[in-house]
């Protein structure tokens, strides 16, 4: 990618990694709360004097995949609001499917290899950031389904799912 433009190209999926796929953030700040202890609070909303009740937390997507064009190999990263796009739910919703059927995250990155998409790469604006952003998402086939309602058919539909 050259440049600071975002850059469009045509590519397929390769690979998901799987084992990771969300994050937990503060529900009212959004900022990143540690994954290991699911009972940690915002520090900055808890504390806050304007707050009068405690926050909660969410799971936001974060999906690093290997794409490929027409020339080249790239690993990019998929945030939330792009990532809904591709899986069809919220990363919340995700993770309560997969805690009911512990291989869903594998067989959605099985469903979603060799999915060709239109999608608009940035450079990262953290300059620690290694991997480019997925900024657009676009299926580029006809009957396109979202991971989550191939996953619903291939595992049966539960109540909540």
């Amino acid at each position: 990618m050259e440049g600071e433009k975002p850059t469009t190209l045509v590519c397929t999926v390769l690979a998901i990694n799987h084992t990771n796929l969300c994050y937990r953030v503060c529900a009212v700040c959004e900022r990143t709360l540690p994954d290991n202890d699911p009972t940690s609070l915002c520090k900055f909303c808890n504390f806050n004097a304007f707050n009068s009740v405690s926050s909660g937390s969410k799971r936001l997507f974060r999906v690093l995949m290997s794409i490929a064009s027409d020339t080249k190999v790239f690993t990019v990263i998929c945030f939330d609001r792009m990532a809904k796009v591709i899986f069809g739910c919220s990363a919340d919703e995700f993770f309560d499917f997969a805690k009911l059927h512990p291989f869903a995250a594998v067989s959605a990155s099985r469903i979603l290899e060799g999915e060709m998409f239109k999608l608009t790469l940035s450079k990262p604006k953290n300059g620690n950031a290694q991997h480019l952003r997925v900024v657009s998402v676009v299926p580029l086939r006809t009957g396109f389904q979202p991971a989550i309602a191939t996953l619903r058919k291939l595992y049966g539909k539960r109540v909540g799912c």
